[in-house]
């Protein structure tokens, strides 16, 4: 299997089998390369609708240009903990910040969210994201703000006055009850609509299937939500664990 940068033949191969609505599984098996490397392609570059392989290169070449040009990280840098490879993680976190990018955060905000997500002590102080992402000291407190207010992000005092900002283990919870509430919201509105609109109407009706399918995914959210709250919890299962209480197979 090849391995190094995609280049520039394989990415318009990569826009070609988008086009024609080949799954990433279909398009790496096609450039023999792991499903991973063309979903974090794509998913770095504006997605399966805005993936142009020209400009996916030439933001290759910006990155590796700049990585050259980076300062090496310092020995205590996540990416060098647990034997993880530096330059992997250093793109995940890029896929992931996209990813963030794409669900609405503003760029500064799912750049602060994805380094905090990705250390293994869950925060950092203002002046360690500020290093870790090259950015001014007034960014990253902007971005803190911003995610405080939406609940992604805590706060905490340290001895003095430095504080750390980390994720709360409850983050995507809170985000999804958050998503509900503000869905059955916009099912309210609408249903107040129906009479300002006449029942009946053409857009009256529209409005009333309108709040009917937007109540029952709002309430679908919560349920799923309340239910699978435990499952940020628990800590994943092992091979032993798995295997654990089960009875061997009678070979006899």
């Amino acid at each position: 299997m090849p391995g190094g940068r995609l280049t520039q033949q394989e990415r318009q191969q990569i826009a070609l089998g988008l086009a024609d609505g080949l799954a990433y599984a279909e398009i790496a098996r096609r450039l023999d390369r792991p499903t991973s490397t063309v979903t974090r392609e794509v998913m770095r570059n504006g997605g399966p609708a805005s993936y142009r392989a020209d400009l996916a290169h030439r933001a290759a070449e910006r990155r590796a240009h700049r990585r050259r040009q980076a300062a090496p990280r310092g020995p205590q840098a996540p990416s060098a903990a647990h034997g993880r490879d530096a330059e992997a993680v250093r793109e995940y976190e890029e896929t992931l910040t996209t990813v963030f990018i794409a669900t609405g955060t503003p760029r500064m905000m799912a750049r602060v969210m994805a380094c905090l997500t990705l250390t293994d002590s869950g925060s950092l102080t203002a002046a360690e994201l500020a290093q870790r992402l090259q950015v001014s000291p007034a960014s990253v407190s902007k971005a803190i703000t911003f995610l405080e207010g939406q609940g992604l992000v805590r706060r905490e005092r340290e001895e003095g006055r430095r504080e750390r900002y980390g994720v709360d283990d409850d983050i995507w919870h809170q985000s999804m009850m958050a998503s509900a509430a503000s869905t059955a919201q916009v099912a309210e509105t609408s249903r107040l609509g129906v009479g300002i609109m006449g029942p009946g109407t053409p857009a009256g009706t529209r409005l009333e299937n309108v709040a009917r399918y937007l109540d029952f995914i709002s309430e679908a959210i919560t349920r799923a939500a309340e239910q699978g709250r435990e499952v940020l919890h628990t800590k994943p299962a092992t091979a032993s664990d798995d295997t654990a209480g089960q009875p061997r197979p009678d070979h006899g």
